[in-house]
């Protein structure tokens, strides 16, 4: 969603994975950019959904023709030999879906403090967020019903269901994300929203309810 800046990049660091089969598919939310047209060249497909994180990324899975399934945000880039390092994870350890330890890209170190905590959350709790390119098996995302039809939450949601086939794979391979959202709105100020955010979520608040509160302090 309006995402020209970095949709070109993204898009660009992703083309060695089209050269070997891999398919792209981009899935724009509404953007009144440029984002579609930079991301026509780049991509096997380019299709627009109504905004939402969980209805775009389950129309791009819909069309996927992909035995298995990788959830990137426009901001994120993958290590190298991320797919062959997901196959022979996947495979080696006998699971179905999993996860990337996440980078961020500023230099502050108090985000090498947050990139850490964010991994050994995941690791601890099974619990997978987009920032971590979720994987998974194509079979089993339309087995659990793919990400629920909610406006925030939905990679917690869908880890959720995916934990009860078993927990993720984890892979100490890092993708690089932007750390834009820590930088604009303040380090701490972001990781307490979240955590503000996360706890509601858990104590039964209405997704759309987040949502608002999400997008009302800064979602960038």
């Amino acid at each position: 969603m309006n995402e020209a800046t970095l949709i070109g990049q993204t898009l660009l660091a992703l083309q060695p994975l089209r050269a070997v089969g891999h398919e792209v598919i981009v899935v724009d939310g509404g953007s009144t950019d440029d984002s579609v047209m930079l991301s026509k060249p780049f991509a096997d497909r380019v299709i627009s959904r109504r905004r939402g994180r969980s209805r775009q990324m389950n129309a791009g899975a819909d069309i996927a023709q992909g035995e298995l399934l990788l959830f990137l945000h426009a901001d994120t880039f993958l290590p190298r030999d991320a797919t062959q390092s997901i196959i022979d994870g996947l495979q080696r350890e006998g699971k179905s879906w999993g996860r990337f330890d996440v980078q961020l890209s500023g230099r502050h170190y108090f985000l090498r403090v947050v990139e850490c905590l964010m991994n050994w959350r995941s690791q601890i709790t099974g619990i997978v967020t987009g920032d971590h390119a979720i994987f998974v098996r194509a079979n089993l995302f339309k087995a659990v019903g793919r990400f629920p039809d909610i406006d925030l939450m939905e990679d917690i949601a869908l880890s959720k269901k995916l934990k009860s086939y078993g927990r993720p794979l984890y892979l100490k391979e890092r993708v690089l994300t932007s750390s834009r959202r820590w930088e604009k709105n303040g380090m701490l100020r972001t990781i307490l929203r979240m955590w503000r955010l996360r706890l509601s979520y858990y104590l039964g608040m209405d997704p759309s309810r987040l949502a608002q509160l999400y997008e009302m302090h800064g979602s960038s």
